[in-house]
């Protein structure tokens, strides 16, 4: 079951509050511009499922999305422990960036923490299987995949726009709670 955290930038390690509830997630994250949903593969997946089944098992939610969105590209992420890269990407991923583009996640398997800043708040949204969140072009997020890390994810984006990622140089990722801290 995914979870919402959320904290005022004067308190970064007093969460104001935590929802559980899938309807007050949605609700919460709606009123800043994020969306929220939850999808269900059409067909039953494992470990050791290619890339191509994961596309194929959410294959109309994917269209439906790449058609509203208008997203070209669609990626299946997946991370495990033994990943030679995973303290690197790690690193790179907790630092805060900002896109030009939206960009939907949807995971597979697995958790990670995705958190974001808007205004006075830090919204981070720890991700269980199923959980998909649209992210708008320009909000400042960072990424935590935790130091032992298991998940697969589906990511959404226009192709054009993919590079267009800029790190902020700004170091407020790390005075909130990472992804081992919350578990």
């Amino acid at each position: 079951m995914s979870q919402l955290f959320v904290y005022h930038s004067s308190q970064p390690m007093q969460a104001v509050k935590v929802l559980n509830h899938f309807e007050d997630i949605s609700s919460t994250l709606a009123a800043v511009g994020v969306h929220f949903a939850q999808w269900q593969a059409k067909q039953p997946l494992t470990a050791a499922s290619s890339a191509e089944d994961i596309v194929a098992a959410y294959a109309d939610d994917i269209a439906d999305l790449k058609q509203g969105q208008g997203y070209d590209c669609v990626e299946v992420i997946s991370m495990d422990e033994a990943h030679p890269e995973k303290a690197e990407l790690r690193a790179k991923w907790l630092d805060e960036q900002v896109s030009s583009a939206d960009e939907s996640l949807c995971f597979v398997s697995g958790r990670a923490l995705l958190s974001f800043h808007i205004d006075q708040h830090v919204y981070a949204v720890l991700c269980a299987k199923g959980a998909l969140l649209t992210l708008p072009a320009g909000i400042r997020h960072w990424f935590d995949m935790g130091e032992r890390p298991r998940f697969t994810a589906l990511r959404l984006f226009n192709q054009s726009k993919a590079s267009e990622v800029q790190f902020t140089g700004e170091k407020l990722a790390q005075q909130y709670p990472t992804l081992d801290e919350m578990l």
